[in-house]
């Protein structure tokens, strides 16, 4: 049976995470294609089930448990039922509901891949079709930002499950420009002042006010770059930090798009724009051919000349900047991709097929083979050192681009298993974090019963 967005039913599903950043027309769609199911107690999954499709508690009770021993009870009305009940696939825990329960059961497709937001656009402004409810819920508005929206279900809900709140001072200073990277950073409520000094000894000068919603912080940790500005509160302020570590496994990783330099090609054949980050100086020593010079300082103000329609392609000299520029596009609804590696990416092979054409060039040389000849003068017969010129052909270097293209693929393979490697460590790591937690749950709970054993 279909919800209606006004009942109670669909009050409480416009809070589902991602659910919730649904633009209003592709919300109602959803709902109308939706149906609760209820339950008189009994085992909603166990441990080990592999039905990827998601649950969401409406009303009622739900005990999460392990091996028996309770692990936690979500009520409907807690933060913790805006997200999918123990989402990991196969399933890690039992979920048993406590009495009469409602709840939602979603695909997975749908979930992860929610209808993108439509845009309306002239040459003076733009507008994006939102959910006319109330922006106060900061959690909502954060939601609603692009990068989050991008997000899988299952990063959405680590990230905010591992966000440290913090509070701050009017007058603090939260980042400092020259600082090195730690932590990306989301306001929850306050405002403050972002600003840059373009050498030591010049003035100040103001950038932009942020406010609830807005996130900041993450450039210097794409890019590997000091921080470039300085944010200092304007008023209190409650802020959410993420550690460098989490940001970079749980928001850059699924989130930044790489494409090689033959899909780039592709890409730019269809109608793409190739967007050059670098200085004005390095892109006039040597660019792409059809590459519009934006470099990463003057990117915000550009923005509005840019094409929403067709993807965008981020080059810098290695990459690491194009990162940064890549995310700050995804922030504003473009369809951003990196060309992976860079200019190196284009220029080392071409360089290296010169230096190849060089020395097939120079396989001709002279030498001499020391051989004694006699001349005869009229005065006298002489011993005379007549070096004799022969043209000899050097060996093929066949052999030695078979070896340079095998040792390159060894190469590409040992680089993309690093990154194999890297990125199951670090899912592994947040996996530990999960178990970690999860263990100190159940020596409270083993704590407990073991106060009631005592008891009895």
């Amino acid at each position: 049976m279909a919800i209606d967005i006004n009942s109670e039913d669909g009050q409480i599903v416009r809070k589902l995470i991602p659910l919730g950043t649904l633009p209003g027309a592709q919300f109602n769609v959803l709902c109308e294609n939706m149906n609760i199911e209820e339950v008189q107690g009994g085992t909603l999954f166990k441990k080990g089930d592999t039905d990827t499709r998601l649950i969401y508690l409406l009303s009622g009770e739900v005990t999460l448990q392990a091996e028996g021993l309770i692990i936690e009870v979500i009520a409907a009305e807690s933060e913790a039922a805006r997200f999918a009940l123990a989402h990991q696939i196969p399933r890690k825990i039992d979920a048993v509901a406590n009495g009469t329960m409602r709840f939602l059961r979603l695909d997975a497709g749908m979930v992860n891949n929610p209808a993108p937001l439509v845009y309306k656009e002239d040459n003076s402004y733009m507008v994006n079709e939102e959910p006319e409810d109330d922006l106060n819920d900061w959690m909502t508005a954060l939601l609603r930002s692009p990068v989050f929206q991008r997000l899988p279900p299952a990063n959405l809900q680590k990230v905010l499950i591992t966000l440290e709140e913090v509070s701050v001072d009017a007058g603090e200073t939260i980042i400092k420009q020259g600082d090195k990277g730690d932590y990306y950073y989301l306001i929850k409520s306050g405002h403050c002042l972002v600003s840059r000094k373009p050498s030591p000894n010049a003035k100040e000068i103001k950038l932009a006010q942020l406010g609830k919603g807005d996130a900041f912080g993450e450039d210097a940790l794409l890019s590997g770059a000091p921080r470039n500005v300085t944010i200092a509160a304007l008023t209190d302020m409650v802020i959410l930090r993420l550690d460098k570590y989490h940001f970079l496994s749980l928001i850059k990783e699924p989130l930044l798009k790489f494409i090689t330099p033959e899909q780039m090609r592709k890409a730019l054949s269809q109608g793409a724009t190739l967007l050059d980050v670098r200085s004005l100086d390095e892109h006039r020593a040597g660019h792409l051919p059809g590459s519009i010079n934006a470099p990463f300082f003057t990117l915000r103000m550009q923005l509005k000349t840019f094409n929403r329609e067709q993807p965008v392609i981020v080059v810098c000299a290695d990459g690491k900047a194009s990162e940064a520029a890549a995310f700050l596009l995804l922030r504003h609804r473009f369809d951003a991709l990196i060309l992976d590696g860079g200019m190196n990416a284009v220029t080392e092979p071409k360089a290296k097929k010169e230096a190849a054409e060089q020395k097939r060039e120079a396989a001709q040389f002279v030498i001499d083979d020391g051989t004694e000849t006699l001349t005869s003068h009229a005065d006298g017969v002489h011993l005379q050192h007549q070096p004799q010129q022969q043209a000899v052909q050097a060996p093929s270097i066949s052999a030695s681009d078979d070896l340079v293209r095998a040792l390159k693929s060894e190469n590409e393979a040992l680089r993309k298993l690093n990154l194999q490697l890297s990125e199951k460590c670090q899912n592994l790591e947040i996996e530990k974090e999960e178990a970690l937690k999860q263990g100190r749950m159940l020596r409270r709970q083993m704590e407990k019963l073991t106060q009631v054993l005592n008891k009895a």
